[in-house]
């Protein structure tokens, strides 16, 4: 069991120190998470960006970018995406990061079939929250990536958080399939497709992890609502990973999870050949580090 997202931190010092690119480097939250993440030793990184722009940000935040390799592109954030995705190919780096540069066109760069990271995997989003109101770290996916998955998407978005879960310690972690409700109704799809998931890791083709619903919330998050209701088994109430059953109620969930529960969180984007770090605009530093920290445990 993983209390506090502090603990990815402490994790991440105990391993090698990993070299990370980043994608259009000039943003003034992306330098200040990576001068922390230097400082706690867990990354040594790839500047990808405009390299006046970047030295000037660096010194208003007093980060010494001497020593630090700057690979200089004033053409944009689409062409530092290209680049700093071309350093992780070739491994002169371990993973990437986003900075000053739109989330699809970073995907773009990514997903290039000759020139990006792509795999045979669905590319999802994975989120790690420390909630004052849980009693252990919370996943939830996925929230940015996938509108409205079909049956078979949602099974390899579980399979990425199920990785993401491996790599950060949680060696067989509980997977509620949320919705509205408890009970399969067939007008809901949700509930449907909550149903084929948990017979699917019944038979051994979701593994690695134990799948149940569908949950509503409260049963997935709080013991004794699911006892209130009858539910039992062991992932009521004791999840690890919550799969939103779409991208509208995943993002409304992850959001007020920040900004109205006072948790803390840390997101990775899965199913490309590395972690890539795509923290939100509205996500504080700290979120970056500690991203930072995720990424460079799973990879």
């Amino acid at each position: 069991m993983i209390r506090d997202l502090t603990e990815l931190l402490r994790k991440a010092k105990s391993r090698p120190v990993r070299k990370m690119a980043v994608a259009a480097a000039e943003d003034e939250h992306v330098l200040k998470a990576l001068q922390e993440a230097m400082r706690e030793g867990i990354i040594i990184p790839l500047l990808v960006g405009d390299k006046e722009k970047i030295e000037r940000i660096a010194r208003s935040i007093g980060f010494n970018p001497d020593g630090v390799e700057l690979i200089d592109n004033r053409e944009g954030g689409a062409v530092s995406a290209q680049i700093a995705v071309a350093q992780v190919r070739s491994g002169r780096a371990d993973f990437l990061m986003k900075g000053f540069v739109s989330t699809g066109d970073l995907l773009k760069a990514v997903l290039d079939k000759e020139s990006g990271l792509r795999t045979d995997r669905l590319l999802s989003h994975v989120a790690f929250f420390e909630s004052p109101y849980y009693h252990k770290v919370l996943c939830v996916t996925d929230v940015a990536m996938n509108i409205a998955p079909d049956l078979d998407a949602k099974r390899q978005i579980i399979g990425n958080a199920v990785k993401a879960c491996h790599g950060i310690g949680i060696e067989n972690p509980k997977v509620a399939v949320a919705a509205a409700v408890e009970t399969v109704n067939p007008k809901m799809e949700a509930t449907v497709h909550a149903a084929l998931l948990k017979e699917m890791n019944n038979k051994g083709v979701l593994q690695g992890c134990v799948v149940d619903g569908p949950f509503a919330i409260d049963i997935a998050v709080n013991r004794e609502a699911a006892l209130h209701k009858g539910v039992g088994g062991e992932v009521a109430g004791d999840c690890d990973v919550i799969l939103a059953p779409d991208i509208e109620a995943g993002n409304m969930f992850y959001k007020a999870l920040n900004f109205l529960g006072g948790a803390a969180s840390a997101a990775v984007v899965m199913g490309a050949s590395v972690p890539v770090v795509l923290t939100s605009r509205s996500d504080d530093e700290r979120s970056k580090l500690l991203s930072i920290a995720l990424a460079a445990l799973i990879n």
